[in-house]
């Protein structure tokens, strides 16, 4: 009916065609034809009279047909109708049956109802367009104004970061302040949030921070490793917002604002000494915000999550989530791999390879493919090193097991000689580990030669102070420790003489 006025008018003053009427206006053909005799047997003329309307021209063209406005209908209460769509399972097709089950012979039809609806959709604000299943999304970011603290020793000023996260069904907000947007502390915010909610949401939707965003993309974007694996132990899905694109995160963009407006303005004339004072404010004023009214929907934040999100929310882990950070690492040539400045052992089949690097206060785990392949106590020493004797070796393990203790027990069952041999073998070095080969290879001749022989030679080695491997073994070639050995006299006792000056010489 919109389109009569301009059927005639093309017909009666463009002096169109009835194909070319049915083409501008993007209605068939017979449709047209109908309308120009129904206009030309109502008696009218063109053009029309100013006092006739788009209804009174249907009214005339469609006597039988013309809709009559009724007066007696009941309006829809389009802001619960609005609440009760973010449910799961409730369609536009239900709440009608519902509605005419109340008001059989008062109530609009499917069509009329769906559009009043859109219309009256249509006079919210923009952030309200979107529409949000309970428990479905739950919207962070960080507030771009910072608070000050200031320390009450030296009186430094420091900027703390205001954390917010935002419902998206009720509109429920959490906020908090932080130190920095690192990436412990962007997980611990959304441990307190979730903790704070009571539950967890389906979906979690961020900004491109680098915390959460390792690199950013409107189809793939790469979420941060540990950001996942936080994800992962709540079961909920990072969906982080396109770059560029506010309208994706627009509950968060305007939870923001409201922290910023209704919290953070209230603050500007408080000065806070510590960053637990600072949380303590924003609680109680938080909860003020949700508690305060709606203005165009019924109830507020906090009623509104009690009866929508609340029940749709997956519930909590048993165990809270400890902070885990993770990073990828190659394994060096010596099956070591280094996390904050120390060295930890994988499998030395793992050399040249890439894994995964799982590490909390306490542990530090090393992932290959999908599977844990090390597990150490995290150490916080610089420059050490944590090694697992399965991991290294089977050449390394046995050059380990050898000690300085077991060395000297191995000598001394062969004989007291080799025993003070081997011990002046690893007393002359720096580090004793370098003096091992050397008693290795002495006690390895007691193989060809005999403890007896070999306790002999370490004897003559002593005495001609020949501390090495190759003296020991040319004294057993040469068969001299057979031969007995020579004890130093000390020479014929020297009288008085008229060749030796005495101690008067020197008066």
């Amino acid at each position: 009916m919109r389109k009569l006025t301009e059927i005639l008018r093309l017909r009666y003053e463009a002096q169109l065609s009835h194909r070319a009427i049915a083409r501008s206006v993007d209605i068939g053909l017979g449709t047209v034809s109908l309308y120009l005799k129904r206009f030309q047997a109502s008696g009218l003329s063109w053009p029309l009279s100013a006092q006739i309307d788009e209804v009174q021209l249907a009214q005339q063209l469609f006597p039988n047909g013309a809709p009559k406005p009724r007066h007696d209908l009941v309006e829809p209460d389009f802001a619960e109708i609005h609440q009760e769509l973010k449910r799961k399972g409730v369609t536009r097709q239900l709440l009608w049956e519902e509605y005419r089950g109340c008001y059989p012979n008062q109530g609009y039809g499917y069509t009329q109802f769906c559009q009043r609806y859109k219309d009256w959709r249509g006079k919210l604000r923009l952030s309200m367009r979107q529409v949000h299943k309970a428990g479905e999304k739950l919207f962070v970011d960080y507030a771009g104004q910072t608070v000050a603290i200031v320390n009450p020793q030296g009186g430094e000023c420091r900027k703390a970061h205001v954390f917010v996260a935002v419902l998206g069904a009720s509109n429920y907000t959490y906020a908090e302040a932080t130190w920095t947007q690192s990436l412990s502390d962007w997980l611990g915010s959304h441990i307190r949030a979730f903790e704070f909610l009571g539950g967890v949401t389906q979906l979690v939707v961020p900004d491109n921070l680098k915390s959460g965003v390792s690199k950013a993309c409107r189809y793939e974007p790469d979420i941060n490793p540990s950001y996942q694996h936080l994800a992962s132990y709540y079961g909920t899905v990072i969906l982080p917002a396109r770059p560029y694109k506010p309208k994706d995160k627009a509950k968060a963009e305007a939870g923001v604002q409201l922290v910023e407006r209704w919290i953070l303005a209230r603050l500007r004339h408080q000065t806070f000494f510590t960053l637990s004072d600072l949380n303590h404010t924003i609680r109680q004023l938080l909860e003020r915000l949700n508690h305060r009214p709606f203005k165009k929907l019924p109830g507020t934040r906090r009623s509104q999550f009690e009866s929508l999100d609340q029940p749709a929310l997956l519930a909590l882990p048993k165990d809270r989530y400890e902070l885990t950070e993770i990073k990828l690492a190659r394994v060096n040539i010596d099956y070591h791999l280094e996390f904050d400045q120390h060295y930890y052992s994988v499998p030395c089949a793992l050399v040249r390879e890439q894994v995964e690097v799982q590490a909390t206060s306490e542990l530090l785990r090393v992932r290959h493919r999908g599977k844990q392949v090390a597990c150490h106590v995290r150490s916080r020493r610089k420059g050490g090193f944590t090694t697992c004797a399965e991991h290294m070796p089977k050449r390394h393990r046995k050059h380990q097991q050898w000690t300085p203790g077991r060395l000297l027990n191995w000598a001394q069952d062969t004989g007291p000689e080799v025993l003070v041999f081997v011990q002046q073998l690893l007393k002359g070095r720096a580090h004793p580990e370098q003096g091992y080969r050397a008693c290795l290879g002495v006690l390895n001749l007691s193989r060809s030669y005999g403890a007896e022989r070999l306790n002999a030679a370490c004897a003559r080695a002593l005495q001609l102070k020949a501390l090495r491997v190759k003296s020991v073994r040319s004294i057993l070639q040469q068969g001299l420790d057979q031969v007995p050995l020579e004890v130093e006299s000390e020479g014929p006792a020297i009288g008085p003489h008229e060749n030796v000056r005495g101690a008067h010489y020197y008066h």
